[in-house]
């Protein structure tokens, strides 16, 4: 086994609930505190969450952790997008304006790529590092106490720590026990349609060739209440895109469905024929899914009465495509929560969950945010004023926002937590 750079052992014991990009980054950042974890996933092998998907983005303060990790990002830039650009079009056809993220290069590395292929990154250095990850393992409750917390594993297993991370997304059982009682996830009113395929299919379609036989591209045509994303990516050789449209369907049961090119080319009827005839080239096999976006309303709270219970990531805080902050705040989740753990020590435990809500919460709902006003700004979009504004149309990219380090920022922000928190207290 390969030897990488830990604190020496903190004597904490961690359970992270999820093997996502949220539960994999907080047991590996935990781990390099010199904390204990245990993984538990329920899915029974990984090829069942790394064989599927679709485009994942990690912006510079989201894999500023990577960089931590021995290998991880020089692995991620391999199978990444490589293009510092994105050119924007009027949803009949005519090019708006093209926007650079080469000036954000200082700020840290972008991540674009398949989820599975950049999730198996993570999860493979996981497993370098030793974490004890246990996988057909369903957690099917929460509980805890003032000296301890735990789970309960396919409904008869008991497995006690000294604190719980449940990074297992929006239907999160750990949910539960922070809030008091059940919520379901609502829907947004919008869903996506996802599609990843061969980038020869592409090359072979002369309107569409241009988009993978130079290279990586990436591309998208706004319209009304809609947006369509097209990227390729390792030279031109794979090929995706992405559609966020109105959808009034529910979410009671599941909102993840194959999807059906017919169907999809209904949305982007009248659109630029470049756009129909992506969507026409989608294999109709296994290629295509329709995943409709969940919403939450935002949480009092991320942590248990006895603050010995941890949400993170989905779990505390699911985010719109167009934030394309999701991943990242996930991953700042779970460096912030490590070095609390590791400021406060074994008898703090309690202190260091509730400071890790303290130093997160604000930044998270502001990040959040973001998500709404570029799915405003693009699908409401005033075209008379963007033709003399081109630029107008950018995603809006802050440096408070990527140009960020958590770790540091959690070093920097711990004692004044600690300091409020106690303050708080005192004048309950």
């Amino acid at each position: 086994m390969a030897k990488f750079p830990r604190l020496p052992p903190s004597g904490i014991k961690v359970i992270v609930v999820g093997a996502g990009f949220a539960g994999i980054s907080a047991a590996i950042e935990c781990d390099r505190k010199g904390h204990s974890v245990i993984l538990l996933e329920k899915a029974d092998n990984m090829e069942e969450i790394t064989r599927i998907g679709d485009i994942i983005s990690f912006d510079p303060n989201g894999s500023r952790a990577f960089e931590r990790w021995p290998g991880v990002i020089e692995a991620m830039q391999r199978v990444a997008r490589q293009t510092a650009w994105l050119d924007l079009y009027y949803w009949k056809g005519k090019f708006v304006t093209r926007q650079s993220f080469a000036g954000e290069r200082a700020w840290g590395h972008r991540i674009n790529g398949h989820r599975g292929e950049l999730h198996n990154i993570i999860y493979n250095h996981a497993k370098d590092r030793g974490i004890d990850i246990r996988l057909g393992q369903r957690v099917t409750d929460y509980f805890e106490t003032d000296e301890s917390a735990g789970v309960v594993v396919n409904e008869k297993t008991r497995i006690v720590a000294d604190v719980v991370v449940a990074a297992e997304g929006v239907r999160s059982r750990g949910r539960k026990i922070v809030l008091g009682f059940e919520d379901n996830p609502k829907s947004s009113g919008y869903a996506v349609y996802r599609a990843w395929f061969p980038g020869d299919i592409i090359a072979s379609n002369d309107m569409l060739k241009h988009l993978v036989v130079n290279g990586d591209t990436h591309q998208g045509w706004i319209g009304p209440d809609l947006h369509f994303l097209a990227s390729s990516l390792k030279g031109g050789k794979e090929f995706n895109w992405v559609f966020t449209h109105v959808d009034d369907g529910n979410i009671e049961e599941s909102w993840q469905f194959p999807g059906k090119v017919d169907e999809a080319l209904k949305y982007i009827e009248g659109w630029a024929p470049i756009v129909t005839e992506i969507v026409k080239a989608t294999p109709k096999t296994g290629r295509l899914i329709d995943h409709k976006l969940v919403y939450r309303d935002p949480l009092p709270t991320f942590i248990s009465p006895k603050a010995r219970i941890a949400l993170i990531g989905d779990a505390a805080h699911p985010f719109l495509p167009t934030s394309i902050q999701g991943a990242s705040q996930s991953i700042e989740d779970g460096v912030a929560l490590a070095v609390c753990l590791e400021l406060a020590g074994k008898t703090n435990v309690p202190l260091a969950v509730r400071a890790y809500e303290k130093i997160r919460y604000g930044r998270v709902h502001k990040a959040q945010a973001m998500g709404v006003k570029t799915r405003e700004k693009w699908h409401k979009a005033n075209w008379d004023s963007i033709w003399d504004d081109p630029e107008s149309i950018h995603l809006t990219r802050e440096p408070w926002l990527l140009n960020f380090d958590a770790e540091a920022d959690a070093y920097k922000k711990y004692n004044n937590a600690i300091a409020d928190l106690t303050a708080l207290r005192a004048r309950l």
